[in-house]
């Protein structure tokens, strides 16, 4: 199936309603690729040029994960998101808030050995 709308990936209505308000329209070929099978569970590996929405492609279907599975009482994180580096965390972490409202902490840097 070629995913060509938002719409037609089944995710929740304040995540459309959030990509809407950005003025995302259509996925980018790495989303329409990335987010089907992350959404059903799926081990994605993906690479495409910066700028062409793979924050995106992996932080959808967590969120949407979150949403479909809400917690019942607090406890530990739910997702982990690995970054190369402290700057890019730091930009996946606003990226990731601008979504929905949600906690994320970033760990600081362990001490040098």
């Amino acid at each position: 199936m070629t995913v060509t709308t938002f719409s037609e990936l089944e995710l929740d209505e304040s995540l459309l309603e959030a990509l809407q308000d950005k003025g995302f329209t259509r996925p980018t070929a790495i989303q329409a690729a990335a987010i089907p099978p992350a959404l059903d569970g799926r081990d994605v590996l993906g690479s495409a040029p910066t700028g062409t929405g793979k924050t995106a492609a992996y932080l959808l279907p967590a969120l949407q994960h979150l949403l479909d599975f809400p917690r019942k009482k607090s406890g530990p994180p739910r997702i982990l998101i690995l970054t190369p580096t402290r700057e890019l965390a730091m930009q996946v972490a606003d990226h990731a808030a601008n979504w929905r409202n949600i906690r994320i902490w970033i760990s600081p840097p362990s001490p040098a050995a």
